[in-house]
């Protein structure tokens, strides 16, 4: 028997073969009831799609990849976990659109990406963590020279080009610290390096700021404590406060990993999370309801964020516009604010 065409779901759901391409490659491009009728008749015929032909055809591979940056100087672990559940997600929504997805651990150091364009080993690149945003920003610049399509998850700024894909980080830090003062903290320690160079803690700082600001609260400015993502680093910078006896109500830490640390050093130092300081997250980690308290936190939306990223990349791939996204962020309550 011959392996079953496009023509023939056409004919057997009563439309075009232009039809039938969209309603596989593209479902949202045609109504509910002909995208079922198209879908039934491709099950009926046992149609699956020729994936070298479709290649051939159109020049691509149908092959997307996903490079991760080095960010926690730590041999066993240099990703930061948040990228875990969001690599998770890109793979399960790629696959759902018959896309194939190659994973690559990028080295600070090295000439990362530009392989995959000049080799034509994917069709396009989706670029996750970065350690200096200067030095990235420079990086993706020479990927223009490549000429192939890509797409970020960072920050979402004005002046950054319109392939960046991020959740909203002023937001979602203002919320959170609305929140701790509303609650009447009024010394809240912010722990994450405050600067450009890292632009998604700097939007999370100016929500920190814009928070105080309209609460009439004026922060400590010996309160904003340099620290980047790790557990290590947010011990170690509330061990830093607790010995130099500056006083303070409420932890705001940029990454759900330096809170942890955070209520791990005050706990060591005999006080009480929430009753005595209070302490709140960024990420939603699946180990803040490990903890005790569970730690409350803003919670980024990966889902979205994967098929918002898989979804830009496709637009880019078949040359159609795009345009830069922000993902809301959710607040999530748990023990550790006390609210």
């Amino acid at each position: 028997m011959r392996r079953p065409t496009s023509i023939d779901i056409a004919a057997l759901a009563g439309v075009s073969q232009a039809t039938v391409s969209r309603a596989l490659s593209r479902p949202a491009s045609v109504s509910e009831g002909v995208r079922q009728r198209v879908f039934d008749a491709a099950a009926k015929l046992n149609y699956t799609v020729d994936i070298n032909a479709r290649k051939l055809r159109s020049k691509k591979i149908n092959t997307i990849a996903v490079l991760v940056s080095e960010d926690i100087d730590q041999g066993d672990n240099p990703i930061n976990p948040f990228f875990l559940p969001l690599i998770g997600q890109i793979m399960n929504y790629a696959g759902e659109k018959g896309v194939d997805v190659l994973m690559s651990l990028q080295k600070q150091s090295s000439d990362w990406g530009a392989d995959y364009g000049f080799s034509r080993r994917a069709d396009g690149i989706i670029f996750l963590g970065y350690r200096d945003f200067e030095t990235y920003l420079q990086k993706i610049e020479a990927l223009r020279t490549v000429g192939e399509p890509w797409v970020v998850f960072g920050p979402v700024m004005p002046e950054t080009p319109n392939v960046f894909i991020g959740s909203d980080n002023e937001g979602g830090a203002y919320t959170a610290v609305a929140h701790l003062l509303k609650l009447g903290r009024k010394r809240i320690v912010f722990l994450g390096e405050a600067s450009e160079r890292h632009s998604e803690f700097f939007e999370r700082y100016k929500g920190f700021m814009r928070a105080h600001t309209e609460a009439g609260v004026r922060p400590d400015d010996s309160l904003a404590i340099d620290c980047f993502i790790s557990r290590e680093e947010g011990a170690a910078a509330i061990e830093r406060l607790l010995d130099d006896s500056i006083t303070f109500d409420a932890v705001f830490a940029v990454t759900d990993l330096l809170a942890i640390g955070a209520i791990q050093s005050l706990q060591k130092r005999g006080l009480n999370v929430p009753k005595d300081v209070s302490v709140m997250g960024f990420d939603d980690l699946w180990a803040c309801t490990c903890i005790n308290p569970a730690l409350s936190t803003v919670r980024q939306d990966t889902k979205t964020a994967a098929q918002v990223l898989v979804d830009t990349l496709a637009a880019l791939i078949d040359g159609e516009p795009v345009e830069m996204t922000r993902i809301p962020t959710q607040l999530v309550i748990r023990e550790s604010c006390g609210g």
